[in-house]
């Protein structure tokens, strides 16, 4: 099964240098990372930076139209108000078919403002434990996921032990 879930980081910086951690933990083939977003809200700005990271060749791999859509509808739409919010009803549903409803959505556009970053990824085959090691010196929230709830709160419960 491959896993959705955004990781947000209190700083800016965070979710890159994380990144590289799971970077490492596939090489040791403890973690399959499929494709991965960051969005970087450095101080004073007034919107994220976003950036796919895979390479669009990899199997796998999610489109870049993916990662803007769902990065539009998080960060962008309540910026455009209730007729465009509208008009992206028909999108939101292709999302959901993944996981990614207006639950998932509303939580990522409320915990993740200026000054902090997230690092979406998309995961499958993780040594859960042996990640969970490699993560400990890391703070960070699990804000959003498409695991069912007791897969969900089992991750939360492994990280905030770790925390």
């Amino acid at each position: 099964m491959t896993t959705l879930t955004v990781l947000k980081f209190g700083t800016p910086t965070g979710a890159e240098q994380v990144l590289g951690v799971i970077s490492d933990l596939q090489k040791q083939h403890l973690i399959t990372l499929h494709d991965a977003a960051i969005v970087s809200w450095p101080e004073g700005k007034k919107k994220p930076k976003t950036r796919q990271l895979t390479n669009m060749a990899a199997a796998g791999a999610l489109s870049g139209a993916f990662w803007g859509m769902l990065f539009g509808l998080i960060f962008l739409i309540p910026l455009f108000g209730l007729a465009i919010g509208a008009a992206m009803g028909a999108i939101t549903g292709s999302f959901a078919d993944v996981g990614i409803d207006d639950n998932f959505i509303k939580s990522v556009r409320d915990q993740v403002h200026e000054g902090d970053s997230a690092l979406f990824l998309m995961t499958s085959g993780a040594v859960v434990d042996r990640v969970a090691d490699a993560l400990k010196n890391y703070k960070f929230e699990v804000i959003a996921t498409n695991l069912s709830k007791e897969q969900e709160d089992k991750l939360r419960e492994v990280f905030s032990e770790e925390a």
